[in-house]
């Protein structure tokens, strides 16, 4: 099976996904623990908004076609107060920020380019009619959809949600994820490791990974590299969760069990390699009904690979109309070369759009990883960068 391109992996992902996973269950949450949850139900404004004619400016409400000019000041408004009179010609209202703009204005000219005469304002400057007003209803208007069901709730959402009068927030379910590393060389926590031996990193890693990602992780026991008991754990993973990611035995190795293991299960492989680094030998499957990734046993792989593909599963499970990669520009601070042939994922360090190679010794350099706060994206098909050029990256 040739190993597929990153855009093309998770294009197969994303279709597979999306042609077979239902909507989660619906479930009722407080308003602050509804962040990064996926909306359930659209969300309509219960009202226009703004409410009202709403002033942009500290200033003077008035009719523009009365400026420029000498006008007297009837009075003057707060935001959450109204100005119960209206304003005739060559009157203004002194108007702060927010408030609601008097019946019979139509602008409002910011208080720097006034100059005030004890009952009257002077404006020497002619505006536009509606300058420095919100008019009501341009931000939403009652009935309106503001927040569409399958978005993913943000501090911006959480705000909306509470101006529209949410206290409570329809969400679906989040994912289980079981969460399986293989591996002989693998020890568990609180176990002591031997020279030969290896903490378990990847299944916390992931665990974190999942629930930054929005789903429920459930970490398994190691599967030691016998076939019977990482088949095992396979099942219970599978019958567990909505979605298995496994880590480690995907690589063509005496001792490799998982693809035999799966094998017996009769399994559907929808592709086993990729044309990135690190993370090459990456599964994507289909058993019992249930999707899994086998993602490669190196640290760095791992969580390259999860942030990739396995993150995008994780969103359509959710419930999420959308799975995207975050990926953006930035300018290399230094040369960069890298072989072609492969898209690379290297750490890097973004700051203020430009980007700097953190310096790594291959995909088991997690202290290297953790010295980044992203990945600088290497094109396959092109091996120099000089500095100041452009190039893709994505926020670890």
């Amino acid at each position: 099976m040739a190993a597929l391109s990153f855009r093309d992996a998770r294009a197969t992902i994303l279709r597979e996904l999306r042609s077979r996973v239902v909507a989660p269950r619906l479930e009722i949450v407080p308003l602050m623990d509804s962040q990064r949850r996926v909306l359930a139900e659209d969300v309509a404004a219960d009202r226009d908004y703004p409410p009202f004619n709403r002033s942009a400016r500290d200033g003077f409400a008035l009719r523009a076609a009365d400026l420029p000019g000498r006008l007297r000041v009837i009075g003057e408004v707060a935001a959450g107060n109204m100005f119960s009179g209206e304003v005739g010609a060559r009157e203004a209202v002194e108007i702060m920020t927010g408030a609601p703009v008097p019946a019979g204005a139509d602008s409002v000219v910011m208080v720097e380019h006034t100059v005030r005469e004890e009952a009257h304002v002077v404006v020497e400057r002619a505006i536009d009619a509606g300058a420095n007003v919100v008019p009501r209803g341009s931000e939403a208007s009652r009935g309106s959809v503001v927040l569409a069901r399958g978005t993913r709730i943000d501090y911006a959402c959480i705000a909306l949600l509470a101006t529209v009068g949410y206290q409570s927030v329809p969400v679906f379910a989040k994912p289980r994820v079981a969460i399986l590393a293989t591996g002989d060389e693998i020890v568990e926590d609180g176990v002591r490791p031997e020279p030969w031996q290896i903490r378990n990193s990847n299944a916390w890693s992931l665990a974190a990974q999942v629930q930054r990602a929005g789903g429920e992780p459930v970490v398994l026991p190691i599967a030691r590299d016998v076939k019977e008991e990482t088949l095992r754990l396979i099942r219970r993973g599978l019958a567990e969760a909505d979605l298995l990611v496994l880590s480690g035995g995907v690589s063509a190795g005496k001792y490799d069990v998982v693809e035999p293991a799966f094998a017996d299960l009769s399994a559907r492989i929808f592709f086993e390699r990729v044309a990135i680094q690190p993370g090459q030998p990456l599964v994507f499957g289909l058993a019992q009904d249930k999707f899994f990734f086998g993602l490669p046993g190196n640290p760095v792989s791992t969580m390259v690979t999860f942030e990739v593909f396995a993150r995008a599963a994780v969103d359509v499970l959710s419930g999420a109309a959308e799975a995207p990669l975050p990926v953006s520009l930035a300018q290399l601070t230094q040369d960069f070369r890298h072989k072609p042939g492969l898209t690379r994922f290297l750490p890097a360090w973004l700051e203020e759009g430009r980007v700097t190679p953190v310096p790594w010794q291959g995909s088991g350099d997690v202290s290297a990883l953790s010295r980044a706060n992203a990945f600088l994206i290497a094109d396959s098909e092109k091996p120099e960068y000089g500095k100041d050029t452009i190039i893709s990256v994505l926020v670890k």
